[in-house]
Parts: C-alpha cells; sequence; structure tokens
C-alpha cells in the first residue's frame, strides 16, 4: 500500500480527502474562539447586563470540545486498532459530521455544549488514524510528506476557514460558521468513502494492549510539557476577539484580520519547527517554548494598538506552531510500539492545553484583570512548561544511566 503499488494520483486524492477532513476539523475547533461574543450575547440571557462574563462563560465552550478530544483520542484509537483503516477513517469523519449537526441546531447553551463535546470525541482518533494511512501510502520514505499533507489541512484552516467562518458568523450569526464546517465534513465523508484505498487494522491489539502506552513515563512528561506549554498559545488564541475589540479597541471586522495574521503565522511555524525537529528534538522543544513565551509578551505590550498586534500574532503563531510538530516527534519517538494511539495522544496533550488555555484565560478576563491579562497568563505557562521538560530530560538521562553496584 505505498505510492509504488498506487498511483500517484490515487494516493493524492486519499490525502486529499483526510486533509480535508483535517480542514474541518481546524476550522470547528478554532472558528469558536472568534465568536464567543457573539455566542454568549445570544445564548446566555445576561450578556447585555455584563458581556466580559458571558464572553468568559462562553470560553467554556472551548474547554469542553478539548474535554472531547482528551477522552475520545485514546479511547477511540485503543477500540479501533484492530479494524481497517480506511473504514475507521469515514466512521470518524461521520462521527464529527453529526457532532457539528448537532452544533448548529443546538437551542440552549447547554445542548450547545453537548454538542461540542460529543464533536470533540473524534477528533484525536482521526488524526491518529490519518497518520498512520499517510504513511502507509507514502511508503517508509516518504511518510513525513504524506502526514504533512494531512496536517496541512488544519493549518490552512486557520488562514482560510477561521476568519472566513468568523466573518460569517459576525455577519449572519455564529451558526452560519458551523453550517459551513458541516458542509466540510460531508465532503471529506465522501472522499474517504471514495478515495482511501483498504488499510488493514492489526487485529491482534486489543484496548488492554494499545493502554499500555500509558505505562511509558515520558509519554506523562510528553502529555504534561505539552499540555501546560501549549496552554500558552490557547490562553491568546481562545481570545483574541476580546484583545482586538476590548484591548486595542478596534471594529469588529478587524478579528478575522488578526485572526489571518495568527494563521500564516501557524503556516511558516509548522515549516520552521518541522524543520528543526529534524535537527534536534530536545532543543527544538527547548527553543520554541522560550520563544512562546517571549512573543506571548509582546502580545500583552503591543495589545493597546491593533496594528502592532497584529503583527505580534503573526510572531506569536509562529512561535505557537513550532511547538506543536515538535511535540508530535517527542510522543511518537517514547510511545515505542503503540504506534496508533500513540500519534492520537498528541491531539489529546494539545487539547490539554486547549482547555487549561481556554478556562484560565476566561478567568482572568473575568477576574477585570484586563483583556490582555490572557497573553501575561500565556508567557507564565509556557515557562512552566519549559520547566517541565528540563525534568523530563533529566529523568530521561537518569533512566538511560547504569547504576554502580
Amino acid at each position: 500500500m505505498t505510492t509504488s503499488t498506487r498511483s500517484r494520483g490515487a494516493a493524492t486524492m486519499a490525502l486529499l480527502s483526510m486533509a480535508i477532513g483535517a480542514f474541518g476539523i481546524g476550522m470547528t475547533e478554532f472558528v469558536s474562539m472568534g465568536l464567543l461574543p457573539d455566542i454568549g450575547a445570544d445564548l446566555l440571557p445576561f450578556a447585555a447586563a455584563d458581556p466580559e462574563a458571558a464572553t468568559a462563560q462562553a470560553g467554556h465552550l472551548i474547554s469542553i470540545y478539548a474535554l472531547g478530544v482528551v477522552i475520545g483520542a485514546p479511547t477511540i484509537a485503543g477500540f479501533t486498532t484492530r479494524f481497517a483503516r480506511n473504514r475507521v477513517l469515514v466512521v470518524l469523519v461521520a462521527g464529527l459530521l453529526a457532532g457539528n449537526i448537532l452544533t448548529v441546531v443546538a437551542p440552549t447553551f447547554a445542548t450547545l455544549e453537548a454538542a461540542r463535546f460529543i464533536a470533540g470525541l473524534p477528533h484525536g482518533a482521526f488524526f491518529g488514524m490519518a497518520a498512520v494511512v499517510a504513511s502507509e501510502l507514502m511508503g517508509p520514505e516518504k511518510r513525513g510528506r504524506g502526514v504533512a499533507f494531512v496536517m496541512a489541512g488544519l493549518t490552512v484552516a486557520n488562514v482560510v476557514g477561521v476568519p472566513a467562518g468568523t466573518f460569517l458568523g459576525q455577519h449572519f450569526g455564529w451558526r452560519a460558521a458551523y453550517v459551513v464546517v458541516v458542509i466540510v465534513f460531508a465532503l471529506s465523508t465522501l472522499m474517504c468513502w471514495a478515495f482511501v484505498p483498504h488499510v488493514p487494522g492489526a487485529p491482534g491489539r486489543t484496548i488492554a494492549h494499545e493502554l499500555g502506552v500509558f505505562r511509558v513515563p515520558q509519554v506523562w512528561y510528553t502529555i504534561a510539557f505539552a499540555a501546560i506549554g501549549f496552554g500558552a498559545f490557547f490562553a491568546v488564541y481562545s481570545y483574541v476577539s476580546s484583545l482586538v475589540t476590548g484591548s486595542a479597541d478596534a471594529p469588529e471586522w478587524m478579528v478575522p484580520i488578526a485572526l489571518v495574521a495568527l494563521g500564516l503565522g501557524m503556516v511558516v511555524g509548522n515549516f520552521i519547527g518541522g524543520h528543526l525537529a529534524d535537527l534536534s528534538v530536545k532543543r527544538t522543544l527547548l527553543a520554541s517554548l522560550a520563544f512562546l513565551s517571549v512573543s506571548s509578551l509582546v502580545v500583552a505590550m503591543l495589545s493597546p494598538w491593533v496594528y502592532a498586534l497584529i503583527g505580534a500574532l503573526f510572531v506569536f503563531g509562529i512561535a505557537g506552531q513550532m511547538v506543536s510538530p515538535t511535540v508530535q516527534l517527542r510522543l511518537m519517538d517514547v510511545a515505542g510500539e503503540y504506534k496508533v494511539i500513540g500519534a492520537a495522544l498528541n491531539h489529546s496533550a494539545l487539547n490539554i492545553g486547549n482547555s487549561i488555555g481556554a478556562a484560565l484565560g476566561g478567568a482572568v478576563i473575568a477576574a477585570r484583570w484586563g483583556y490582555e491579562s490572557p497573553a501575561w497568563l500565556g508567557a507564565v505557562l509556557a515557562f512552566a512548561g519549559i520547566l517541565i521538560v528540563l525534568v523530563a530530560f533529566a529523568a530521561e538521562k537518569r533512566a538511560k544511566t547504569p547504576i554502580a553496584a
């Protein structure tokens, strides 16, 4: 099942089918962040009297989606390892489609919370399976390019899908953004069914065996520093709308521009992070988290001036996405034989960071510390991530050092 046995066009269509699903995931996960004030104003009765508190409570939707990812990634990946990968992908994209249909029709804030949790469940398992399928399609000599092709959908979503969805949501109601997401997942479901070829599962693998990944200490260290460190990114990203309209006092139409700048930074950061991680995963982890901490401070300091803020968000996007591929490689290195569940756990770790960043960012805004306070928080979280990385490296070194008699 490599490009040597299949035409290049067929492999490209299979990768494109998964990349479209990744685009939908990027859009459904991140478009909420630019629409929190709109969602709060529509579904929370106290929004008119206390818009800051309504925005903070709407931020819980981001945390709830992330919780769905965290729970669903290892659980679904563990249970589905035995089945054909291509069929599992179709089911997972169909699950994403269903969760977003529920989001569109949710009549109350409570039902919207439930819909976002359901929509998050297949997220991590999809990326884990997609990474394995892309590797099988391209063969060992090109597996990195195959995985990058799929992940490009997520990156492009931050440049095109999220700003466009935010614009639609602000002008036609927040539900309009999720209607687009539903269309994207419907297309990906059909394409995955039609174009992703048969990739066999591992019939002998059980959920009990796959959960053995949690007996590897370095897996826990990696999840910890990814969650705390990457929480810095989501503390800022979750409240870009509030930064632009609140701290910089800019008009609402500038929010999509800020999101485009941040998304373009993520595209650049993904390339830089992947290249540097090939040279040294450990050094890149430390350097990227340090860069993230500093760039978060810059966002906070420049937040009163909208054009300077947009430039700072571009740099911040570079720093944030440099972390992501490096964490993916580190987790795959330490997971060993648990390939599928290890790949899925990367998205659990990042979405724990999503949940932490969004929740703490909402808390500091609700505490009246200012709309720029999530950026100050981000600098602290990224620094905490560096400390955990150092502890992880020290533990790894001790484990490899023979004990003297």
